[in-house]
């Protein structure tokens, strides 16, 4: 009898068993952490799990409890332009109390002594235009409250950046504003008969600027850029852009907007075979300009007090509106195109910007008849301001990245 009994039990005794240890393992890495990194995860990732989670897309309330930025004015890597605090621009504290709120995720402040130890031994490169150097100028200088021994670096053909000795780290920016070579070709009788050229600008669409050819190898992230020198504004009519190829000019010669785009598709083609593949890589989409009135060099201005409603957004911006602000998103759309497809993640900083038009100097630009000569500065940002919360985007994107491999 015993033994008839020990044989009837025992296979569920065996099936039991092999039910507990299936579930074990199921479960098991759901209450474990791999200790990969020393860093609490929770504190740089989404809070949501959600593929759905964007970082991008919310919206700014006022937060009277904000906590106050990490610099001031005496930060040493500031320009003197973007000093708002410096220059006595307007309500810089309410400014610096609108707080972005993303609908699907927590956006955490940056930890600077968090972040530095993670990034040790590694470097963070931007390469494009004045914008990426007025994000540079931000990450500096809040980097800089942990390592208060951060010194000026300008090597490897830098525009400007800082050394962090304490943690072997180098932030910098390298200026080249159509990230392709481009170079100033003086009029000559046999170049045209048209009277009002002066000259014309050669781009060559296959070639890298030389500012940031031979860095690609010293940075572990690099933040790419370009877009806001793409206009008329910039290169008229008198002095145009030529697009070459393989040393000839193109023909049937390319209008502005088709030259941007053949230029994306070769410098996200060399970024992808020159670049080495565990670089972490981003395109930042463009930062919008809010001139009201007229452009930058016709009297347009942006003294606001407070940022533009949700609602007001296309009216500014949408392309199929012919405003003086429209030409971010039509660029955007293009460079998402040439991106797609790589490992280079978009940093889509545009939406939350093109809210804050309260945010740029202004008419507070520190020198004297600078508004006169130049015109209000409605394209670049107050610090601190508008680029501190790119930074805080920036890090918890860099953090996901690493954490994920």
């Amino acid at each position: 009898m015993p033994s008839k009994l020990y044989s009837s039990i025992f296979p569920s005794i065996i099936f039991l068993s092999l039910v507990f240890l299936f579930l074990y393992s199921t479960f098991l890495p759901l209450y474990t952490n791999n200790g990969s990194s020393s860093l609490p995860i929770g504190k740089f990732l989404p809070s949501s799990s959600s593929s759905t989670c964007n970082l991008f897309d919310g919206h700014w309330v006022l937060n009277s409890t904000k906590a106050k930025p990490f610099y001031d004015e005496t930060c040493p890597f500031h320009r003197n332009a973007w000093n708002c605090l410096k220059n006595k621009r307007d309500n810089m504290g309410i400014i610096n109390s609108w707080e972005w709120v993303p609908k699907d995720c927590n956006l955490e402040r940056i930890d600077p002594w968090s972040f530095l130890g993670m990034m040790k031994n590694r470097n963070i490169g931007f390469v494009g235009d004045s914008l990426s150097e007025n994000f540079l100028v931000s990450f500096l200088c809040i980097l800089r409250v942990a390592d208060a021994s951060a010194k000026k670096w300008k090597r490897k053909g830098a525009w400007r950046g800082a050394y962090f000795p304490k943690y072997n780290v180098t932030v910098a920016y390298h200026r080249a504003v159509l990230l392709a070579k481009y170079k100033w070709k003086p009029k000559q009788s046999a170049v045209s008969a048209q009277d009002e050229l002066k000259g014309v600008y050669r781009v060559d669409v296959d070639i890298v600027a030389d500012e940031w050819s031979s860095i690609t190898g010293f940075y572990d992230v690099l933040v790419f850029n370009t877009g806001h020198w793409w206009g008329y504004d910039k290169f008229p009519k008198e002095t145009p852009l030529v697009f070459y190829r393989h040393g000839r000019p193109i023909n049937p010669p390319l209008g502005l907007l088709d030259g941007f785009q053949v230029v994306l598709e070769n410098m996200v083609h060399h970024i992808q075979k020159e670049v080495p593949k565990n670089t972490l890589k981003f395109w930042r989409l463009q930062s919008p300009r809010h001139f009201y009135g007229g452009e930058w060099n016709k009297n347009g201005s942006c003294l606001f007090d407070r940022p533009l409603e949700e609602d007001q957004l296309d009216l500014w911006f949408d392309p199929s509106n012919n405003g003086v602000n429209k030409e971010a998103r039509t660029l955007n759309h293009l460079i998402r195109k040439a991106v797609q497809g790589t490992d280079i993640q978009v940093l889509d900083l545009t939406h939350l910007s093109e809210f804050r038009a309260d945010a740029h100097p202004a008419i507070w630009l520190g020198q004297k008849d600078a508004v006169s000569i130049w015109g209000q500065d409605c394209m670049h940002w107050c610090l601190p301001g508008v680029p501190d919360t790119w930074v805080d985007i920036l890090v918890q994107l860099i953090h996901s990245s690493f954490e994920t491999g």
